[in-house]
């Protein structure tokens, strides 16, 4: 069961939030032909990688559909788009010119732009196991900036990196699949280092308004015995502080910084560029314990028996239909904790992302779910946090990577045979709330 929301209106946000939502390139874009191939190319061409065995090379066909998409939006009445930038598109030829198009139809639409410059399609021929993919990453980011400067005023430079490294690097279940396990910190550190190198290049090219987008969610021990109470302090410094302690504080947190490659304290003046605003991806918190000496089965992940810890199911609340647990509370949790933890390291906030997969047009689950997580979102203002913008995912049902075409975010129903767009209830119910809240 679903939560019933609340039927009194939500309450009113600041002035100036930032309504928008949010996609990614490989995800919608399709036209595989018309850009180089990424790592999830290479990773969904293996049988047995992607579930339902299917690839993104048509996905919703975005690209050659971006104008319909627009209008959506227009029609949704959100003020930004987060999307992201295939750097596997820029380096092909003329690749650059569909995301012209797409920014000035967004902007024709009053709609604003907010690029993600690295959403985990990396062009097959780069590795983040090794150094140079940062330089690399940066150079494409002048390149982009140059082009789009004139139209773009707030970028995101990287999507997730902490899933990149642990579901693509550590546990391959994703790609580009390897099972590294704590043999992939570099991975972490080289995405963090192309972060500060790709903020030195924006600022460069003149941008002002400069994030990133991390995924985070509170970590509850399974109980109050020591072995849970460690396991969870360990996860927790994994998916929260691995990644935001460099960005915020300029420093691992103790006995990281020893595991990294390369000239560490050099390295985090960079990762610690200033930023102008964080962005978090909160989906869910997360209930540790100790391992248990084998295999576990969790939201589509198998976590190996070898991790020092386990994750475990949160008894006595719903799931979506991908078995994520709806805590919207843990939002407000979050978003209180990071400000106590970083105080006044922390930039403004934009949740970057938060959504679910449910299935079905007349979508119930999915409105109560968004009604309960922008309510906890307001609490967490009332409660002093300084937060500018809430991005829903997803605009599109669209391929979600290693579960394919199974799970449905969006608010606009995807029919993947004839690539027809039907808006959801839950589209509607935006919309009047985004009306409500002018």
């Amino acid at each position: 069961m679903i939560r019933r929301m609340a039927t009194d209106p939500i309450p009113q946000f600041p002035a100036g939030f930032l309504w928008g939502v949010s996609t990614s390139a490989h995800q919608i874009e399709g036209a595989a032909d018309k850009r180089e191939p990424s790592v999830w190319d290479a990773f969904t061409a293996e049988p047995g990688r992607v579930k339902d065995g299917s690839t993104a090379a048509v996905a919703c066909d975005h690209y050659h559909r971006y104008a319909e998409d627009v209008a959506l939006l227009a029609g949704l009445g959100v003020g930004a788009y987060r999307f992201s930038i295939s750097w596997p598109r820029v380096n092909a030829p003329k690749g650059l010119d569909f995301y012209d198009r797409l920014v000035d139809e967004l902007c024709a639409a009053d709609v604003r732009p907010v690029p993600t410059l690295f959403h985990w399609d990396l062009p097959v021929t780069l590795d983040w196991l090794e150094r140079d993919t940062a330089a690399r990453f940066a150079e494409y980011v002048s390149v982009v900036a140059e082009r789009l400067g004139d139209r773009v005023g707030k970028w995101i430079t990287l999507n997730e990196p902490a899933e990149h490294t642990l579901l693509g690097h550590a546990l391959g279940t994703h790609a580009p699949g390897r099972q590294l396990l704590f043999d992939a910190l570099p991975v972490a550190h080289h995405q963090l280092l192309a972060h500060g190198l790709a903020v030195r290049a924006l600022r460069a090219a003149g941008a002002t308004d400069i994030g990133i987008a991390n995924s985070h969610g509170p970590t509850w021990p399974a109980s109050k015995e020591q072995p849970d109470l460690e396991a969870a302090d360990f996860y927790d410094l994994l998916l929260n502080r691995l990644f935001a302690d460099p960005l915020l504080l300029g420093q691992y947190p103790e006995g990281i910084g020893e595991l990294m490659p390369g000239d560490v304290e050099a390295d985090l003046k960079v990762i610690a560029e200033p930023l102008d605003f964080y962005g978090v991806n909160y989906y869910a918190p997360t209930r540790v314990g100790a391992p248990q000496g084998a295999e576990i089965e969790f939201g589509g992940v198998t976590m190996p028996a070898e991790l020092p810890f386990s994750v475990q199911q949160i008894e006595g609340v719903p799931v979506t239909d991908f078995g994520w647990p709806v805590v919207p509370e843990g939002l407000t949790e979050l978003l209180t904790t990071f400000r106590d933890r970083y105080g006044d390291r922390l930039p403004p906030i934009v949740i970057t992302e938060n959504g679910c997969s449910y299935e079905g047009i007349d979508d119930q689950e999915r409105i109560a779910y968004l009604d309960g997580h922008i309510r906890a979102l307001h609490r967490a203002v009332e409660a002093g946090v300084d937060v500018r913008g809430y991005f829903v995912w997803s605009l599109l049902d669209n391929f979600e990577w290693a579960e394919g075409y199974a799970r449905r975010f969006g608010l606009v129903h995807m029919d993947y045979e004839t690539l027809v767009r039907t808006p959801k209830r839950s589209y509607g119910w935006l919309r009047d709330m985004l009306r409500a809240q002018r």
